[in-house]
């Protein structure tokens, strides 16, 4: 089956009780057990298993091309699930631009528990092979990055982290697997914060990992993610899971708007620079090409006259909403500086877009008009 196909299909078979098409919600926290102690069904309690996180883990490993999926209440959840699977004393190498959530758990919670990190700018595959070290037991990649959307070629990375001995491990929330498949180019594991683009509409959160193997590793993951209790409610994955099924069309579109309005404010003159896979002028414009299969629907720019030219822009817009996250139908822009904190290394004048579903002409003409001042 192709992608859509998948997105409609996979965890959403037809109730065999009801003949129901849409997936049943099933908010039972416990299941009976028969009389000699078993479990026939398969269900224990809802912590362990639940039929709607079931099918919300088979329909991601369909969607990213992986033999195992752990759902998880957030992005950050499944991130802190994923490095609790190591041990005291590992070393990672780390994308430098990154979503600065993640930036916090590795310094300020498992830094202190002895977790060695290495931040390098992962765009350049020597800088990743002089920080790999005989400890090293992840190379964690994000791409494209949080702001400004670096691209790090996913093949190279992939194989330096092989030859190590360490898995690869990549954040593609900005992409979906619908326009980028990190296992299918040598990745190990796929991060996903489905809070975005699987949701899709603003109103539920949520976290993924899928994996290329269902190894031991990945056990220790599943392990975390049963025991440790950070999972997603059931009412959680049927949303998550009704929103995949427009995944590929939600897609497909805000990517086609995003491109048109990065071009639109590169012709600006208030903008001083747009980061934009897409666009010609952006240094990763060749890899993203040659790994994905349309650029997103996320940006950035600089505003001309620095953070309070930025801030203003914000307070002027009508349509897009100035909000934290990403992914909805709705447009949000943020000064994303001033969520991150006084240790960013964000420009002081950048703002983060994400586009959304609106009219494009009504996007243009409401950016037009904040940046006019």
């Amino acid at each position: 089956m192709k992608l859509s196909t998948k997105a409609i299909h996979v965890g959403h078979d037809v109730d065999s009780l009801t003949g129901a098409v849409a997936l049943p919600l099933y908010l039972s926290t416990t299941f009976e057990r028969d009389p000699d102690g078993g479990y026939p069904r398969g269900y224990v309690y809802t912590r362990l298993d639940n039929p709607n996180r079931m099918a919300l883990e088979q329909s991601l490993c369909s969607l990213e091309g992986g033999k195992a999926a752990a759902a998880f209440s957030s992005g950050l959840a499944a991130i802190n699930a994923l490095l609790q699977g190591l041990s005291g004393g590992d070393h990672i190498v780390v994308s430098d631009e990154l979503y600065h959530g993640t930036v916090h758990i590795i310094k300020d919670i498992y830094g202190p528990w002895g977790l060695q990190a290495t931040f390098v700018d992962t765009r350049v595959p020597e800088l990743v092979q002089q920080a790999v070290r005989p400890n090293t037991r992840l190379v964690y990649i994000e791409t494209p990055s949080n702001p400004t959307l670096k691209i790090t070629d996913i093949r190279a990375i992939a194989g330096i982290a092989r030859a190590a001995g360490a898995k690869c491990v990549c954040d593609n929330t900005w992409a979906t697997p619908i326009l980028q498949r990190p296992l299918e180019l040598g990745a190990d594991l796929v991060i996903q914060s489905t809070t975005k683009y699987h949701g899709g509409h603003s109103d539920v959160l949520g976290g993924a990992l899928v994996s290329k193997d269902d190894d031991e590793f990945f056990a220790r993951i599943r392990m975390i993610q049963r025991i440790g209790g950070a999972v997603p409610a059931p009412f959680d994955c049927w949303l998550i899971s009704r929103g995949i099924q427009t995944l590929p069309c939600r897609m497909k579109a805000q990517t086609r708007i995003a491109a048109q309005i990065a071009a639109f404010l590169e012709s600006k003159p208030q903008v001083e620079k747009v980061y934009y896979p897409g666009l010609a002028s952006h240094e990763g414009h060749a890899v993203a090409a040659r790994q994905m299969d349309g650029f997103g629907a996320m940006l950035s720019f600089q505003v001309r006259g620095g953070r309070e030219a930025a801030l203003a822009v914000t307070g002027k817009v009508k349509i897009i909403t100035p909000a934290t996250s990403l992914g909805g139908v709705e447009s949000l822009i943020e000064h994303r500086k001033s969520i991150e904190g006084p240790d960013s290394r964000t420009p002081d004048n950048l703002l983060r877009l994400s586009v959304g579903l609106e009219d494009v002409e009504d996007l243009k003409t409401d950016l037009e008009t904040a940046l006019a001042g």
